[in-house]
């Protein structure tokens, strides 16, 4: 039996923003074939909980979908 040996990459994930300038925001990070550092979605959010949730609803989803699409390119 054969193990898959292609990596899997990790799903996108909300984090504190370590630029000091937008100190106290959380923005969402997709992890993207091919890059040694996710890319950034580029909106802050005022908690990570509103950061999630962003993620979930239906406008986060396609949002990541365009960027994984974008990079496949």
């Amino acid at each position: 039996m054969k193990k898959n040996k292609t990596p899997k990459l990790a799903p996108p994930y909300a984090a504190e923003t370590k630029d000091v300038r937008l100190a106290g925001t959380f923005e969402v990070l997709v992890p993207v074939p091919g890059r040694n550092k996710p890319q950034r979605v580029p909106l802050q959010f005022p908690s990570l909980s509103a950061a999630e949730g962003w993620m979930h609803s239906a406008e986060g989803k396609d949002q990541i979908t365009e960027i994984l699409d974008a990079a496949e390119e």
